[in-house]
């Protein structure tokens, strides 16, 4: 339990955001100390282990897991049951338990998915998983007219399982908040490398230099949009209605190059595959041209509305695990509505 102290407020979270965004060195796996890359490789050995078990056994885990977390009402629970009440206040007690309930088997089952599509092939992956394409063709038209493209990625459904798809389409850079321990930072990088297709970048200042130069020469970014910004780079906007810290740089990257902005996700399909593999549909269309607003209000407006109406699709599907509101407008830490229950 941590200790019964004040939350941070939103200055003080702006201030050490910013700090750990500019001075945290880039640690490719090469670079780590000699522990740090064994226990990394350790770690990628046993994703590729739990990976390979068939996937009714990755669900029974999975569920099992769920199933724990919310028989312990671990912070997991707590988080996501605090983000339903903000964002579906008129929703009946009893059917917000049981969104809640299947949210917290459906992103347990996630995560083994996860584990097992960085475990195996990335053609593998695309020819069994996905069974659905739909607005492929903005993307292509985007690359063929060198403009440069950004992906908003939301958390919602398979987002790596996106990641593999367009790595197999074009050469892609994705931006990423880096975790504070590097062995993890070294895991991330041996799960998520796809035959030199994927440059992930840093969220801090050098990465964003490099992110504009790869737009001009016509490159794609892939950004998830839905996470609170650091550094303080943000705005606030209503996501389901209650005002949310949201990332300005997407919008600037945007509106700066001329780059195509296309949402992107992988939605989970009823029913199973052959052996019992998960369905995905892949969907990309063009977002809202407000996300690349010069007026950073608009642009993150625009961008939650994007987001919201892809999450609205299925919420089972969202990421409610994640403190999506714990900075808010005031800048008191008291308004932080996961203090204290969520940090126990």
């Amino acid at each position: 339990m941590l200790p019964a102290t004040s939350p941070p407020t939103l200055t003080e979270a702006r201030s050490t955001r910013w700090i750990s965004a500019s001075i945290a060195p880039a640690y490719p796996l090469a670079t780590l100390p000699a522990m740090s890359r064994l226990a990394a490789r350790l770690l990628y050995l046993c994703a590729l282990l739990v990976g390979r078990l068939p996937w009714p056994w990755l669900w029974w885990l999975g569920d099992r897991i769920a199933a724990r977390n919310l028989a312990a009402n671990r912070r997991e629970s707590r988080v996501t049951d605090c983000n339903l009440r903000l964002a579906f206040p008129g929703m009946d007690p009893g059917e917000r338990a049981e969104l809640k309930r299947a949210v917290m088997h459906t992103t347990a089952r996630q995560a083994m998915e996860t584990v097992a599509i960085w475990s195996r092939t990335r053609r593998g992956n695309l020819d069994s998983l996905i069974v659905e394409m739909h607005g492929t063709r903005y993307l292509d038209e985007a690359i063929a007219a060198g403009r440069g493209v950004v992906l908003a990625a939301p958390h919602f459904g398979n987002w790596e399982l996106l990641n593999r798809w367009l790595a197999a389409r074009t050469p892609l850079s994705i931006l990423y908040a880096p975790p504070s321990s590097k062995v993890m930072e070294g895991f991330l990088q041996l799960v998520r490398a796809d035959e030199d297709r994927v440059t992930q970048v840093r969220a801090e200042t050098a990465g964003v230099r490099q992110l504009l130069r790869y737009l001009r020469d016509g490159g794609v970014v892939g950004i998830l949009p839905d996470q609170q910004p650091r550094g303080g780079e943000g705005e606030f906007a209503p996501f389901f209605g209650v005002p949310a810290l949201t990332m300005t740089l997407f919008g600037k990257l945007a509106a700066r190059t001329g780059a195509a902005v296309l949402l992107a996700w992988c939605e989970r399909l009823p029913g199973h595959g052959p052996g019992g593999r998960p369905r995905f549909a892949l969907h990309l269309e063009p977002a809202d041209p407000a996300v690349a607003d010069p007026d950073p209000a608009r642009a993150v407006a625009a961008l939650n509305a994007e987001v919201e109406r892809v999450a609205r699709r299925d919420p089972v599907q969202y990421q409610w695990t994640y403190k999506r509101y714990s900075l808010q407008p005031s800048g008191r830490g008291e308004d932080n509505p996961y203090w204290p229950e969520c940090y126990r």
